[in-house]
């Protein structure tokens, strides 16, 4: 019997264990896909909000300034990019300047620093010179960010792993009972037992809840649909530029990326489908709003769409705790916008629960720090050199929109919870992520997995399950 046993290893579940993995505990994740960050995780505007958005004295307001505060000193600890680029909010009539100051002052009251209205279109044009023209103000946030929401889910994980807890993939639970002393799951690996479950499920958290409780809570996915667009675009703003929120989120914004590339999006539309993540041409549409607020969007730029689930709880409100009615069981559940942000914070917050719970040791052997990947832009051309005469592989270009080499490849294979799909190579080193969308590099990608993991050729996937990109070879037919 496990002591904990987190459902889903997203980013929320990714932060808990890690944060539980201080403690002495036996602890495990269970993830129905191949990989961590398949969920909400994977697709999102990757933005580390500033947190006056949130309505004041929520805990998604709380958690939102928490995780932001944390994100800076977390990003070098765990080795991968983050960026406090700031953001804009625009305003576009003198009518909706109540609005603005309604914003300020929300944020000034949830802890948010440095924020400023700024009236003066000529600073406000030096700031943003690809703002429209029909701006009157903005609310300027420099405590906002950016980062790679792979980078950080999965080096959350292998922090948590490193130190300890136990990831099962390709493990979908299908039912949850209560037993003497815990929780017996039931999945499609077998049965697991555990004191405790965390519920961090995120389109699903509702299902695993109303199993087990009498309170029902509902969670609607939120689709949003999202244009990526080339690095030759990624300049085109400086900081994340927001529109005035809607009862509906933060809008269509526009916002580099820490890899240089451009963002628009997202969308917001309520389906029932949980793993419904096709893009639309009326989402796609939608997208056009951005031109509202950043004049002469280079859309020629666009080098691939996507679209990402929001777990829209009805009350709009993370929810996290145990539950009265049945204890041993944790929510962490309505972990939409600013979820990204707000992880770290509910790791820390879930961690505390299950410390007090089962009383738990400090783990004494805890390391949380974290080296990421190789980044071969940071290194000189002598520190390259001498990097390729030691290990060749990092001279063989495989993907050359990204300039991603074998060696990378390599370590991400190898890496603590490595990469086994074409996409968990994607999230851990870009290959496939570029302009050509994997055109080219995808054979030579497989054919290292291949070689690297001994797995048949028509046995690897895109993505896990029943995405596999070969059904035979030639020869056999003929």
């Amino acid at each position: 019997m496990y002591d904990v046993i987190i459902i889903g290893a997203g980013v929320s579940g990714s932060a808990v264990a890690r944060e539980l993995s201080r403690y002495k505990v036996n602890a495990c994740v269970l993830e129905k896909e191949e990989d961590v960050c398949c969920g909400t995780s994977k697709a999102n505007s990757a933005i580390i909000h500033a947190g006056y958005d949130a309505a004041e004295g929520s805990l998604m307001a709380k958690l939102n300034v928490e995780g932001n505060q944390i994100m800076p000193e977390l990003s070098k600890e765990l080795d991968i990019p983050f960026e406090q680029c700031g953001s804009l909010v625009v305003c576009l009539d003198e009518a909706s300047l109540p609005n603005l100051q309604a914003l300020y002052d929300r944020g000034v009251k949830n802890g948010v620093e440095d924020l400023e209205i700024i009236t003066d279109k000529a600073r406000i044009r030096e700031m943003e010179p690809n703002l429209t023209d029909e701006v009157v103000a903005v609310l300027s946030a420099p405590t906002a960010g950016i980062v790679c929401p792979f980078h950080l889910n999965i080096a959350l994980a292998e922090n948590a792993y490193t130190n300890g807890i136990d990831f099962k993939f390709d493990t979908e639970v299908e039912s949850i009972e209560p037993i003497e002393g815990g929780w017996k799951l039931e999945t499609s690996q077998g049965a697991y037992e555990t004191r405790y479950v965390v519920n961090a499920a995120g389109v699903y958290a509702d299902r695993f809840h109303n199993m087990v409780s009498e309170s029902k809570i509902h969670i609607t996915p939120r689709r949003g649909d999202y244009f990526l667009l080339d690095k030759n675009a990624g300049k085109h703003v400086n900081r994340t530029i927001f529109a005035l929120p809607s009862k509906y989120g933060k809008g269509v914004l526009v916002t580099p990326t820490v890899h240089g590339n451009l963002i628009i999006g997202p969308t917001a539309v309520d389906i029932e489908d949980k793993e419904g993540t096709a893009t639309t041409r009326e989402g796609l549409d939608e997208l056009s709003k951005a031109s509202l607020n950043v004049k002469n969007l280079p859309m020629r730029q666009v080098i691939t769409s996507f679209a990402g689930l929001r777990a829209h709880e009805d009350h709009h409100e993370f929810i996290i705790r145990e539950l009265e009615d049945a204890p041993g069981f944790v929510d962490c559940a309505g972990i939409e916008s600013p979820g990204l942000t707000s992880s770290p914070a509910i790791g820390k917050m879930v961690a505390e629960i299950l410390r007090e719970k089962l009383d738990l040791d400090v783990n004494p052997d805890f390391n949380g720090t974290r080296k990421g990947n190789i980044d071969l832009d940071t290194l000189s051309k002598e520190e390259k050199a001498a990097l390729i005469e030691k290990e060749p592989a990092y001279g063989n270009i495989i993907c050359r929109c990204e300039m991603v080499t074998e060696g990378e490849l390599l370590d991400a294979i190898h890496r603590p919870l490595g990469a086994r799909t074409l996409d968990g190579i994607k999230r851990r080193t870009r290959a496939g992520a570029g302009r050509c969308q994997a055109g080219f590099c995808t054979p030579k990608t497989m054919e290292i997995l291949h070689r690297e993991l001994g797995i048949p050729m028509t046995e690897i996937t895109k993505s896990g399950g029943d995405s596999q990109l070969l059904v035979g070879y030639n020869k056999d037919r003929i």
